[in-house]
């Protein structure tokens, strides 16, 4: 029998294009000689990595599928996802466009530059709260493997805070996934300062932070679901397509400085600078799907559609089927993403 290959799995947030995750989880759970030892998550990549910990808690390989398409079935607001393909003749290109331009989101969009959401009093509610809430706090808190990171903002110093075992609850994961511009701050209390602070997303300082999975007891290699796309060949003209790029850079900023270290410390180590064993090695793998993700937009990130949700499902799940082909024999030896190159 062969010997499993160990993964640790670092989430991306980026909205509701998280289901493009799910899509990689579900492909990743139905290898039987993968094992997922450590997640790392931000925003819908916190969701992602809770629904999966809690499901694999409770029921194996099995659980986690379930859980995962029972959280993107209250997203999408549908009980089945497979009821919608019948738009998929139109294109998640088109749809987008037509979600982006729609009056609705182009109010909102506008309203949100000029109304704080604390202006809406008794009125507020984040409506990610009734999904979180129903997470099973024991499963997720387990000190079993997976090991589970959530990353936020913390507003007042810009850090980052990680929160990991009984650390991690609903309020935990509404701080990672809390965009200001929609969300109030959420705020409670923080051990490692001694009082109580307030959190944004954690795509600001970490999408998602890699640091967490370096531990010696985790596997070397590192597989990131990446759904803010790198490049866009494309330049952006209307003011959405300007924001979008920018919080695509913003969001992917934090991981390639991250990137970007374990490149130096990787060629200090291959020219014996840095004296074997004094850093850890670490094997860097990606998942991503950079075409379609630029026929989306911010509009398809922050109001979900049944549609683009299961596109985003079923192309994450041939994303990951790709990988595995091209690079399966890579884990547990080497990177399959050439960071000199990304970097040079």
């Amino acid at each position: 029998m062969a010997q499993k290959k160990k993964i640790n799995l670092a989430l991306q947030g980026g909205g509701a294009h998280g289901a493009f995750t799910w899509g990689v989880l579900e492909r990743l759970l139905e290898d039987e000689d993968l094992e997922i030892c450590g997640i790392s998550g931000t925003s819908a990549g916190a969701l992602n990595g809770a629904a999966l910990k809690a499901g694999m808690v409770e029921n194996g390989r099995a659980g986690a599928q379930k859980n995962l398409a029972w959280l993107w079935g209250k997203v999408a607001g549908v009980n089945d996802l497979r009821l919608t393909h019948w738009m998929a003749p139109f294109g998640v290109g088109a749809i987008s466009q037509a979600m982006e331009f729609a009056m609705p989101f182009t109010m909102t969009d506008v309203v949100s530059q000029f109304v704080s959401p604390y202006s809406y009093g008794p009125f507020y509610r984040n409506p990610l709260q009734d999904i979180v809430e129903r997470f099973d706090y024991d499963r997720v808190c387990d000190s079993v493997a997976p090991l589970l990171f959530i990353g936020a903002t913390r507003v007042r110093n810009g850090k980052i805070k990680v929160f990991s075992g009984n650390e991690i609850s609903p309020q935990a994961i509404l701080a990672s996934a809390c965009l200001p511009t929609m969300f109030k701050a959420v705020e409670l209390e923080d051990p490692s300062t001694g009082r109580k602070e307030a959190f944004w997303d954690g795509g600001y300082t970490g999408n998602p932070a890699l640091f967490p999975l370096f531990d010696a007891e985790l596997p070397d290699d590192i597989v990131i679901v990446n759904i803010n796309p790198l490049e866009r060949d494309q330049i952006p003209q209307t003011p959405q397509q300007i924001q979008n790029r920018v919080n695509e850079i913003s969001f992917n900023s934090s991981l390639l400085r991250e990137l970007r270290a374990i490149e130096f410390v990787q060629r200090l180590l291959e020219d014996g600078t840095m004296p074997s064993g004094g850093m850890a090695r670490v094997n860097v793998h990606m998942i991503a799907d950079d075409d379609l993700m630029a026929k989306l937009s911010v509009a398809t990130k922050l109001v979900p559609n049944a549609a683009v949700i299961a596109t985003l499902h079923d192309a994450g799940y041939g994303a990951a089927d790709r990988f595995l082909a091209k690079h399966r024999a890579d884990i547990g030896v080497k990177s399959s993403v050439d960071l000199p190159d990304m970097f040079g």
